[in-house]
């Protein structure tokens, strides 16, 4: 048996199926697509795994297409390049992660005004350039406020890599956190210039040990391990930034500073996904959102002392502390 379907039908079910057609492909169209730059690796454990890490959950919620470049060295013409090869497919949008990019990405935004631009954990803005920062300098306070708490020495320490903004920022706010807790603590602070050498770090660590610090706050990248080895050889407490360094290393880590740059590139992706990205702007996350900034403290840490970095975090958010980003003085040199 046949059926008889009338040509107007057919001329319907021909037009419906091409409507259907078209609209997947303007769909396909306007799928946003990504470009990232990691300078350092993205399985470091520390600042550039939780951008990519911001990546891909933002992949994974606003359905955008992602491409990224990492291991780049941290020196602007190769950072320039790198942010240059990404921007040329032209896509809609490229996050630069971190603040060594602060100049690189002003030059490429600059020669490609139809392509969107953001650095995070930046300072930078244009018609087509945008900043997201994280204030991870908050976090960094309390962690300095932290140590200067619990030092049996009277001696604390810090330690980072490159001499970026936010890293300057977040130590001038720890060295402030210091002082606001006890201005008679001691404090040694060293950029060694690497954030990956753990041979470096390592002997870094040692150097303040013996100089009596027996705190630490280590604003560092893969170069976290020597550290980590120095303490845990010297007997010193060690306080973390980016993620949970309690939770791995209990028998280090006295608290960690948690400040996740990876949320400063989920937002980014958000709002270009949801159209409220605007160029020439800065987006500022802190302790207010505490799934960003936040200081994660060891049990062992006394009740009395952590409820005053309760109370100094709630005064943060309420506007009635201000937390310094500028700091001047005489820094730990480097060991031969």
């Amino acid at each position: 048996m046949s059926i008889n379907i009338p040509s107007l039908n057919r001329r319907a079910v021909v037009a419906g199926f091409a409507s259907l057609a078209m609209s997947r492909g303007v769909w396909a169209q306007s799928k946003k697509r990504i470009a990232a730059l990691f300078a350092g690796a993205i399985d470091d454990k520390g600042f550039m795994q939780s951008g990519y890490t911001g990546l891909t959950n933002a992949a994974a919620q606003f359905g955008v297409e992602t491409s990224f470049k990492d291991k780049v060295k941290p020196e602007k013409e190769l950072l320039t390049e790198a942010i240059r090869e990404l921007a040329r497919s032209k896509p809609d949008l490229v996050i630069a992660h971190g603040g060594q990019n602060n100049g690189a990405a002003q030059a490429v935004a600059a020669e490609l005004p139809d392509v969107m631009f953001v650095v995070t954990q930046g300072n930078v803005t244009g018609p087509n350039l945008s900043s997201y920062e994280v204030l991870q300098e908050q976090s960094a306070f309390l962690a300095g406020a932290l140590a200067a708490l619990t030092t049996k020495t009277g001696t604390v320490g810090h330690m980072s890599g490159i001499r970026v903004t936010p890293g300057l920022k977040g130590r001038a706010a720890y060295a402030a956190g210091v002082k606001h807790a006890n201005p008679n603590v001691k404090l040694l602070t060293n950029f060694s210039g690497n954030q990956d050498d753990n041979a470096l770090s390592n002997k870094v660590a040692t150097a303040m040990i013996a100089g009596g610090a027996d705190v630490i706050f280590t604003m560092l990248n893969a170069g976290r391990t020597g550290a980590i080895e120095a303490c845990r050889d010297k007997g010193a407490r060690q306080i973390g930034n980016v993620r949970d360094w309690v939770a791995s290393n209990s028998d280090v880590f006295v608290a960690s500073a948690i400040a996740d740059s990876g949320l400063a590139v989920f937002n980014a992706v958000r709002d270009l996904a949801n159209g409220s990205f605007k160029p020439g702007v800065f987006r500022h996350i802190g302790l207010e959102q505490p799934e960003a900034i936040r200081l994660v403290m060891a049990p062992s840490v006394p009740a009395d002392v952590r409820a005053k970095i309760e109370a100094l975090s709630a005064e943060i958010v309420a506007g009635k502390l201000t937390v310094a980003t500028e700091w001047s003085g005489e820094e730990f040199a480097t060991p031969a």
